[in-house]
């Protein structure tokens, strides 16, 4: 708890010695998508909206396909798949520096749409599920309006656990991995 402390005390004194502004970082990723129930690294690209206040707190949107996500097994063939991702996220950030590095954390919930269609409509899978997300990364901004962005999150399905009426949600059983490097462009 007393590191804790220490850490917010020192974070709020450096956003207090930097000039008040908000960002808006707009950045378009490509990545790799991997782990938990990704049967091989897959490519995956998408695109992510922040607004960063002039402290640490800021909003994100984050939206990602990985194609081809899912693998055929031993008995279907598969014609397409893929795994899309719509996330809103809590960021806490560094202040920003100009240029500089700006590590951040991420977490937030959203929309988690997996398809997948086998040769011969055998089976359809078809289904949006809530979802969450956690992860961090790094910032680095060349410039006043150019930088480069890093990120890995981790992402799981939420699953209703007593299948009654009441909202009762628990971690499901699907996840995985995503790192991504995207140029961001701030705003």
């Amino acid at each position: 708890m007393r590191k804790l402390l220490i850490a917010l005390m020192v974070t709020a004194g450096l956003s207090a010695s930097t000039p008040a502004r908000a960002d808006v970082l707009l950045t378009p990723f490509l990545g790799v998508t991997f782990g938990g129930d990704t049967p091989d690294q897959q490519v995956n690209y998408g695109f992510s909206a922040a607004f960063l206040g002039s402290g640490m707190f800021g909003l994100e949107v984050d939206a990602a396909i990985t194609p081809n996500f899912f693998d055929a097994g031993e008995f279907v063939d598969l014609e397409d798949s893929n795994v899309s991702t719509f996330m809103v996220n809590f960021m806490v950030a560094a202040p920003s520096q100009t240029p500089g590095i700006r590590p951040y954390a991420s977490a937030g919930a959203g929309i988690v749409h997996a398809r997948a269609t086998s040769v011969g409509n055998l089976f359809d899978l078809d289904e949006n599920k809530f979802g969450v997300n956690v992860g961090g990364g790094v910032i680095g901004q060349f410039t006043d309006r150019v930088g480069l962005r890093g990120d890995l999150r981790y992402f799981r399905n939420l699953q209703d656990s007593d299948g009654g009426d009441d909202i009762d949600l628990d971690l499901g059983g699907f996840n995985f991995w995503r790192g991504t490097l995207g140029v961001t462009f701030r705003f």
